[in-house]
């Protein structure tokens, strides 16, 4: 093997694998960055094809798997697919909402492997919380559910999707995570995807609120050091530079969906003219090394001014390319997240948000009577 080509192949080395198990869930959540048009249970791949890609993930140097949504629970055969995953020899994280997995079937999913847990919360009390989720109770069965983590000796990370609705009680919520036993916290600010995008004015907090939020999380991790780890990340719209979207396209990490196609990253299917190559007729190292999804914006060619120039193209590869499409329609755009984007004015314009629009969830298969809640972001 020769050197140029062993250093391409360290570069694109993929360690993490999001397994999206099925798009169903019973939360509304009006963030989720799951796309508009959801797949339908009828086209999910069954356990059968998620081991022989789990195998398949393994060969190319894959360590960790992510068993997402979805909701997971929504499967009836999701021990099975869990064991899968450690017959593979793969680090199995559960990323549920609380809501679908009993305790019983927690026991199962640890007699078959299951290394981790990350359960979301919308907020730090009942009432605010089950409203951002559209779904009464979840957030009881959520502190139920994380209390069975614990019990049965799983590491338990919180995930804590922050925006205009709760982002004034990121302290109560980083409590909640302490006193529900986690680990780890994941401040993650909302990623404007799918459903997000879909309601960004609703969601989006102020510049003020997001300031204030960023001296709140360091406060946080000097109170709390050693006791909990507690990540955050700016969110995108009010960064300088853009984040290295999932490490950098198809170098990292990939996702399946539910029905099989095999993405660079979650929300890739927004960008018009790729072409995803499905675990049904390509093996996932076929995929990986020749699918043109993946390999339209490895490297630095496609990339324009300023990105081509810039000394940071190695450390956050222009951005993210569904970003930058969704902004500018144009996704070898420079992200305009980047303070140096000739179209940074944009995300400037787009920074604020509005209190008074309602938010709209998120359900597998909206009809004209679905509801449209007539809750506000206040």
């Amino acid at each position: 093997m020769s050197v140029e080509v062993e250093q391409a192949r360290i570069a694109y080395q993929p360690l993490g694998l999001l397994a999206e198990l099925t798009h169903r869930c019973p939360l509304g959540c009006p963030y989720c960055s799951n796309p508009l048009s959801l797949d339908q249970r009828s086209s999910e791949l069954d356990a059968s094809v998620w081991a022989r890609v789990f195998g398949e993930a393994a060969a190319l140097g894959v360590l960790q798997v992510h068993l997402s949504g979805g909701e997971p629970g929504a499967r009836r055969d999701l021990v099975e697919i869990a064991a899968a995953a450690r017959a593979a020899g793969l680090y199995s994280n559960l990323i549920t909402s609380g809501v679908g997995i009993t305790a019983g079937t927690l026991g199962k999913l640890v007699e078959a492997g299951l290394d981790h847990v990350q359960i979301s919360i919308q907020d730090s009390g009942a009432d605010s919380a089950d409203m951002i989720a559209g779904y009464q109770g979840a957030f009881t069965r959520k502190n139920a559910l994380a209390a069975e983590v614990v019990r049965l000796g799983l590491p338990l990370t919180v995930n804590v999707v922050v925006h205009r609705a709760n982002i004034e009680r990121i302290p109560a919520m980083v409590d909640l995570a302490l006193n529900l036993g986690a680990s780890r916290v994941e401040i993650a600010h909302v990623q404007y995807y799918g459903w997000a995008l879909k309601n960004r004015a609703a969601l989006m907090p102020e510049r003020e609120q997001v300031a204030r939020a960023a001296a709140e999380v360091e406060e946080l991790r000097r109170l709390h050091h050693g006791r909990i780890v507690i990540d955050a990340v700016v969110p995108d719209y009010y960064a300088r530079y853009p984040k290295p979207c999932v490490g950098g396209w198809g170098r990292r990490s990939l996702n399946v969906n539910p029905s099989g196609k095999v993405l660079p990253c979650h929300a890739a299917e927004i960008i018009p003219g790729l072409e995803f190559w499905n675990v049904k007729q390509h093996s996932l190292a076929e995929i990986w090394e020749n699918s043109p999804a993946f390999r339209a914006f490895r490297g630095d060619e496609w990339m324009a001014e300023p990105c081509a120039s810039c000394p940071r193209r190695e450390i956050d590869f222009g951005g993210c390319r569904c970003q930058a499409f969704a902004l500018t329609g144009d996704a070898t755009a420079t992200d305009p997240v980047c303070h140096l984007s000739p179209n940074h004015g944009l995300v400037a314009k787009l920074a604020h948000g509005d209190a008074d629009v309602p938010f709209v969830y998120r359900r597998l298969a909206p009809t004209a009577a679905a509801p449209v809640a007539e809750i506000t972001s206040r």
